[in-house]
């Protein structure tokens, strides 16, 4: 089993190098203008997700939806943005299927996001008013 790994992860560089090898020889320059402005928009990718992280888990949770599924889509942007940027066109077509999937949204049926339909945190509350008498 160790070994069928160890050369699926062999046979990955390989591919994709000999890949580049071909594309080279048929296209020449344009190939490094292609994989040149893939990693730029790799890069752009990242830094705007980075930038949008935090804004995005805010409206997570003030929509009510659960935190973890922004998480999940920033983690697979950044992912995707880490593809472009190695050269090769085999990581370029996993980063687009990466961004093309899209994420399931989770909505209980009485229209309320599975994370506002669940039981509350802390079931000891007890709601009611507060007057200060002294």
């Amino acid at each position: 089993m160790r070994l069928l790994i160890g050369l699926i992860l062999l046979a990955f560089p390989i591919a994709e190098i000999w890949l580049l090898i071909e594309l080279g020889q048929e296209y020449g320059w344009w190939l490094l203008v292609y994989l040149v402005g893939i990693a730029l928009l790799g890069l752009r990718l990242i830094q705007d997700e980075k930038s949008s992280f935090t804004g995005r888990m805010m409206q997570s949770m003030r929509t009510g939806n659960h935190p973890i599924k922004a998480i999940f889509g920033s983690a697979r942007n950044i992912i995707a943005g880490v593809l472009l940027i190695l050269p090769g066109v085999i990581t370029d077509m996993i980063a687009v299927i990466l961004l093309l999937v899209p994420i399931k949204n989770n909505q209980a049926p009485n229209g309320q996001s599975s994370y506002q339909a669940g039981q509350a945190a802390n079931d000891d509350v007890i709601e009611g008013e507060f007057r200060r008498e002294d």
